[in-house]
């Protein structure tokens, strides 16, 4: 069983920087594939980003290539998803996720294959 918590949503100004982070409970973390995804108003929840078990492989969705960083720390059981010049359409609320992996460069860009999820985190982002 593992349980995430995420932090370090709020309301911010196009442009603007944001550092998501997502606390996960117990000791195997580094055998999870992490990803993050984002579910606007009345949208369904896509895909942002997702990184492997290693932190050696990572893939993102093209609207933030360039522009959001996720990364992880495997000794404090935390991933993150620095987001850089943040745009209006960035806005909603971001989930992590983890899926557990069997190879260390396994990454998942679908969210149907994640095992456990947070509780997610509110982005806003004004014009």
């Amino acid at each position: 069983q593992v349980q995430l918590v995420e932090s370090g949503g709020g309301l911010v100004q196009a442009g603007g920087s944001l550092r998501l982070s997502c606390a996960a409970s117990g000791r195997t973390f580094s055998m999870y594939a992490m990803g993050w995804f984002r579910q606007a108003p009345g949208k369904e929840r896509d895909f942002v980003a997702t990184i492997s078990l290693s932190g050696g492989n990572t893939d993102y969705t093209d609207s933030v290539k360039g522009r959001f960083t996720i990364s992880r720390d495997n000794a404090r059981n935390t991933v993150y998803l620095q987001m850089n010049d943040l745009k209006p359409e960035d806005t909603a609320v971001y989930y992590c996720a983890a899926d557990r992996g069997y190879y260390r460069d396994y990454v998942q860009r679908s969210w149907g294959d994640y095992d456990y999820w947070g509780q997610g985190t509110q982005v806003t982002v004004s014009s």
